[in-house]
């Protein structure tokens, strides 16, 4: 098929491979303006898809605005039988949607309608979802509101984070998109609508959304941690100092009682792991950890440089905010 590919970061880079390697006519790549991507004042970079593509030789158009009509005219001029669509990065408009006589295509990272947004695997990991998946959809104007194509389930890793499980739905993805294209040119997709009573939202995240609250449970603090890797990452507070916290997960270890009982937050063990007071009777194992000015290290190593010590206090905020 001829086929014009929008997608942006390395989620979707596997879909186009698989593509190519399915012998479909790519006719062009749609992708982000090349920016900063290693920090903000660095130089801009272009997209993983785009660096992708012109190793492949293909066609790539970067456009500032997609809703111009020049450019919507140039996606005519290609003449593409299908649009498909991989973590693009913005909503296409209805312009955009009515070129393809078969269809705009969508390879989401969920078992929709559960998720639909920006953010879902980070935020099905937060939300403590023991399985997810990749779901391809006929796509229409709402967010991720289309008819469902084909899925496929994937069990989430109980230590897993929202990086590596993109990894691995990537993988899946591609092969479900691949699948999808191959039916969809025999004529054996039967599309399905999605029902909007079990639909939940998965925003994109902030940089709020890293923040640790040590009133919590240690188990959603310990989804936090994951779904917030690589990025915002989890962060708390130490003598009004940010802490980045990498990994984490509930400590189950048999703790003498105390009166009072440790206040949230307060570090009640710190050896091999940096034990933390959380919501009730739950704690939290930090295990890699990173200070301020410092690389990321092991909890004994922090423990060892005498950067944390047992009955201090990590905090949600710095004092006075």
């Amino acid at each position: 098929m001829r086929i014009v590919f929008f997608g942006t970061p390395e989620f979707a880079v596997p879909s186009l491979r698989a593509l190519l390697l399915a012998g479909h006519e790519i006719v062009s790549v749609v992708s982000q303006p090349d920016r900063p991507r290693r920090r903000r004042f660095s130089n801009p970079e272009p997209s993983p898809v785009k660096a992708e593509a012109e190793r492949a030789g293909l066609r790539v158009l970067t456009p500032e605005s997609i809703g111009e009509p020049g450019f919507t005219g140039t996606l005519h001029e290609r003449g593409p039988e299908v649009i498909v669509v991989v973590a693009y990065g913005r909503i296409l408009p209805r312009e955009i949607l009515r070129i393809p006589p078969r269809w705009c295509i969508n390879l989401h990272a969920s078992l929709l309608p559960k998720y639909r947004g920006a953010a879902p695997i980070a935020r099905a990991i937060m939300a403590g979802e023991k399985v997810t998946g990749v779901t391809t959809m006929k796509m229409e104007q709402g967010l991720d509101t289309g008819d469902i194509l084909l899925q496929r389930e994937c069990a989430i890793g109980l230590d897993e984070t929202a990086g590596e499980l993109a990894l691995r739905l990537a993988d899946f993805g591609a092969t479900l998109l691949a699948q999808t294209l191959e039916l969809h040119a025999r004529g054996n997709l039967e599309p399905r609508k999605q029902d909007p009573a079990e639909a939940s939202q998965a925003p994109a995240l902030t940089r709020a959304d890293g923040r640790i609250d040590w009133s919590r449970n240690a188990q959603e603090i310990a989804n936090q941690v994951r779904g917030c890797h690589p990025w915002p990452l989890a962060v708390t507070f130490l003598r009004d100092q940010p802490v980045t916290v990498h990994r984490a997960e509930v400590g189950f270890e048999p703790v003498p009682a105390r009166e009072p009982r440790p206040a949230p937050g307060q570090v009640i063990a710190a050896r091999d792991s940096i034990l933390v007071q959380c919501q009730g009777d739950s704690r939290l194992r930090i295990l890699r950890v990173q200070f301020p000015g410092r690389k990321t290290m092991t909890a004994r190593e922090a423990v060892n440089g005498r950067l944390i010590g047992v009955g201090e206090t990590f905090a949600q905020a710095p004092s006075g905010r």
